[in-house]
């Protein structure tokens, strides 16, 4: 009697049809998604307190190029003229936002602009984990990333990476080295029209030079001072400027 039911189930086992290959298909890539996203997830709590080793878009410019100038600094060697310059040019509501400037975005949709409601922390996210260049799939997965990032990491931590992977010149990245090559300073004794300046340079560094400006350049920081000196003022500084 065993041996009939041994024998029943290894041709019921032998009769189970195999799963169609487009759900096979599916299956495989459900599983690369959940270890992609488990890997980006590791790097970000990893990233929350080691600095990132770099990026594609540096690896590849250091390999065109033959070399490239980088160096990281910790917050505390990062001039506050420089932080609130790079918010007031780029993301004047990071300390508002949870990643994604909402107002701004319909603002471009409406009016069809090609650049402007991307904020600091969408560009963390392309800088640290993805690749440059206009696409759905980066642009999903910045979508993806950007609201964990958020989750994760504090707005000074986000701020600070930022300013340390952010191109100022062509093959010179983050602040301390654009500070040493354009300014013969250190990042943390930046001025206030030196990080204007910076700050004014993006996201073009390869056409705006910081250190010897144009007439467009010198109008832009003027612009960002000035927004640097207000949301110092109204607050919109406070999410980075209060130490954790």
């Amino acid at each position: 009697m065993a041996e009939k039911k041994t024998r029943s189930k290894k041709l019921d086992f032998a009769a189970k049809p195999s799963l169609p290959l487009w759900r096979r298909g599916f299956r495989l890539l459900g599983r690369f998604v959940a270890a992609v996203a488990g890997f980006c997830l590791l790097l970000i709590v990893l990233f929350s307190f080691v600095p990132p080793p770099g990026n594609l878009y540096q690896w590849q410019e250091s390999w065109r190029l033959g070399g490239i100038e980088r160096q990281w600094v910790s917050w505390k060697d990062i001039s506050p003229d420089m932080a609130r310059s790079a918010v007031a040019g780029e993301d004047a509501n990071f300390c508002l936002h949870w990643g994604f400037d909402i107002p701004q975005i319909r603002d471009a949709i409406a009016h069809g602009k090609q650049r402007g409601a991307s904020t600091i922390s969408q560009q963390v996210v392309k800088n640290v984990f993805l690749w440059q260049g206009r696409s759905y799939l980066r642009k999903a997965l910045e979508a993806a990333l950007t609201p964990v990032v958020e989750l994760m990491w504090s707005k000074q931590r986000i701020l600070e990476i930022y300013l340390n992977e952010a191109e100022f010149a062509e093959g010179v990245f983050g602040v301390q080295a654009a500070a040493q090559a354009l300014f013969k300073t250190d990042a943390a004794h930046l001025s206030a029209t030196q990080a204007s300046r910076l700050a004014a340079v993006l996201p073009n560094p390869k056409e705006r030079n910081a250190a010897n400006p144009s007439k467009f350049v010198r109008s832009h920081a003027a612009q960002i001072r000035s927004g640097a000196e207000t949301i110092a003022v109204d607050g919109r500084a406070s999410c980075f400027e209060t130490v954790d």
